[in-house]
C-alpha cells in the first residue's frame, strides 16, 4: 500500500474512489494496511476514502501529543479542501478523531470509533514495550486479536521493529503517555456529532465497558457489538464491520 502513497507538501496519504470523504486515522502501531478492508469495500459504495500516515516518529518530540496530532488532521482536511468529512478512527486514532471533532465539529459530519483511546486504555502497561524480545511482543500482538492468529509475522516484525528503534520507541511512549493523561470523560458529552461506535466484544486493550461509556458519555450516538473479535474490529471481522458501518451511514444519509 505504501507504493500508492501521495506526497503534498508535508502530507503523505492514501486516497481511493470518489464521493463522499472518510478519513480514517490509524492506531498507535497500526498501519495504513490495517483498513484494507475498509479502503477496498467502500470506493464501490460512493465514498471517498483517504489515510493519511500521522507523523508520529517525525514530529518534535515536545509535539508528539494527541493535540497537535488532531490539527494535522485538521490541517490535512484543509488541504484537500474538504468542508466536511466523516472520520474514522481505532485505537489512538479514534482518540485523535475524539479530540478534532471536539475542537473542529464544523469540519466533521459524523465520527466513527472502533477500540479507541479517550478513557480507558491497557495497551502501555508498566513493563510494555520491551526491547530485544521477540516473543514478548509476539504475545502482545496476539492479545490485541481474539484469533492470535490474526497477527501475522508481518505485523509482529512491524511491531518489533518499532519498539528496537529508539527514535520511534521515544516518540511511541511520548504519544502513549498524551493519550493517557489526555482522558475526555468531561468533553464527550458536550459534542453533538454523530457518533457510530463499533467495538469488538473480548477487547482486552479498550474492554467493552469502555464502548459503553463512551455511548453513555455521547449526546448522539449507536453502540454496536462484533462477537469473537478483539482490539481491531475493522481487522479482524472486515466484512462485520463494513456493513455495520455502511447500514449506519445509510441511516444518517452520509
Amino acid at each position: 500500500m505504501a507504493n500508492h502513497l501521495r506526497e503534498e507538501g508535508k502530507f503523505k496519504y492514501l486516497e481511493l474512489g470518489e464521493g463522499t470523504p472518510i478519513v480514517v486515522l490509524h492506531g498507535l502501531m497500526g498501519g495504513l494496511s490495517n483498513f484494507d478492508g475498509v479502503s477496498t469495500y467502500f470506493p464501490d459504495h460512493g465514498y471517498q476514502i483517504l489515510i493519511p500516515e500521522l507523523p508520529i516518529y517525525s514530529m518534535p518530540i515536545l509535539k508528539t501529543n494527541v493535540k497537535r496530532f488532531a490539527e494535522y488532521v485538521s490541517e490535512f482536511i484543509d488541504h484537500k479542501k474538504f468542508e466536511k468529512v466523516i472520520l474514522l478512527g481505532n485505537s489512538l486514532g479514534g482518540h485523535i478523531g475524539l479530540l478534532c471533532t471536539k475542537l473542529y465539529p464544523e469540519k466533521i459530519k459524523g465520527l466513527v470509533i472502533t477500540g479507541s483511546s479517550g478513557l480507558y486504555e491497557s495497551a502501555m502497561g508498566e513493563s510494555y514495550p520491551k526491547r530485544g524480545d521477540r516473543d514478548y511482543i509476539q504475545k502482545k500482538a496476539e492479545n490485541v486479536f481474539y484469533d492470535p492468529k490474526v497477527a501475522t509475522p508481518e505485523i509482529v516484525d512491524e511491531v518489533y521493529a518499532t519498539v528496537n528503534d529508539r527514535n520511534k520507541l521515544i516518540h511511541t511512549l511520548s504519544i502513549a503517555k498524551s493519550a493517557i493523561r489526555h482522558n475526555m470523560a468531561k468533553d464527550l458529552p458536550k459534542m453533538q456529532t454523530p457518533t457510530c461506535i463499533i467495538w469488538g466484544k473480548q477487547d482486552t486493550v479498550t474492554p467493552p465497558e469502555v464502548a459503553v461509556e463512551f455511548d453513555k458519555l455521547l449526546p448522539d450516538s449507536d453502540l454496536y457489538w462484533i462477537d469473537k473479535c478483539g482490539h481491531a474490529a475493522m481487522m479482524e471481522h472486515p466484512d462485520t464491520f463494513n456493513t455495520l458501518l455502511h447500514a449506519w451511514l445509510k441511516e444518517r444519509s452520509f
